[in-house]
């Protein structure tokens, strides 16, 4: 039998400030909010911001996390993060979150698989 080693002990999350929705995109390109929600469910969607990177979204949502479990930034041993957005391919958003975090001394690197990242890095997690 498996025997587990990790467990979410907090969740976060972050979402851009600013909001595209479909009767904006309508004025875009050839399609209205009915063609896209009746296909796709979507009413809206957040737009990352100019300036805004992969690792400051991360950053925003890990802090949430780590408040939400508790915990403080010092307690963090390993990075995984599931992107398939990486703002640079190198340096990995892991690392970048991982400077932002003040966790320099815990291994971090990204997983990319798409929808089943989530996956993917909650399995390597447990290893």
């Amino acid at each position: 039998m498996q025997s587990i080693r990790s467990y979410i002990s907090g969740t976060g999350s972050y979402l851009p400030q600013t909001i595209l929705t479909n009767d904006d995109l309508a004025q875009r390109i050839d399609t209205s909010d009915e063609w896209i929600f009746s296909r796709t469910g979507i009413k809206q969607r957040h737009i990352a911001a100019e300036n805004e990177s992969t690792s400051d979204l991360a950053e925003q949502a890990a802090r949430a996390a780590i408040a939400d479990a508790g915990l403080q930034t010092g307690d963090i041993d390993f990075i995984v993060v599931a992107t398939t957005t990486p703002t640079h391919v190198f340096p990995s958003v892991a690392t970048g979150l991982q400077q932002r975090l003040g966790t320099q001394v815990c291994p971090a690197f990204d997983v990319q698989a798409v929808c089943a990242g989530f996956a993917y890095a909650i399995d390597v997690a447990d290893k």
